[in-house]
């Protein structure tokens, strides 16, 4: 069956969820053996899934979340989706808040039908609207 981008949508949300209820179990269920995190720090690091479902146990905490502007697609047996987001995460005691872009890529599973997340990344947003207005004038498709 095809999954559509409604659906792939609601992937991200499930994943999303099951951080913010702080679930290693569910959020096992929910990604690859393969599971990889980029987090969009300097340098950029990543987290392979053992980690993350560690880190989640450790204080690396989704308290909230707000998909704004989102993008889904499918790719043949895999999905991809992006959204603006505002976050609520902590590092610990470290509170790290804001807006984030959110990337996740999810795969058909070898085992079963199911689309599962394979690779999340997440990166704070720049501030400076001046990029997003100049990008913007350089689309196609948007009248001038």
């Amino acid at each position: 069956m095809a999954t559509t981008e409604a659906e792939i949508e609601a992937l991200a949300l499930n994943a999303m969820r099951a951080w913010v209820a702080g679930s290693p179990k569910e959020m096992k269920k929910l990604t690859t053996r393969d599971f990889m995190m980029l987090v969009g720090s300097t340098p950029p690091q990543l987290l392979d899934r053992p980690s993350f479902l560690a880190a989640m146990e450790r204080g690396f905490a989704c308290n909230r979340f707000a998909f704004r502007e989102v993008i889904a697609r499918r790719h043949r047996d895999a999905g991809w989706f992006v959204a603006g987001a505002e976050l609520d995460l902590m590092l610990g005691n470290r509170p790290w808040t804001g807006a984030f872009l959110v990337s996740a890529l999810f795969r058909t599973s070898m085992w079963s039908s199911t689309m599962l997340l394979a690779d999340l990344s997440l990166a704070r947003l720049d501030p400076d609207d001046s990029v997003a207005i100049a990008v913007s004038k350089l689309q196609l498709w948007k009248s001038r």
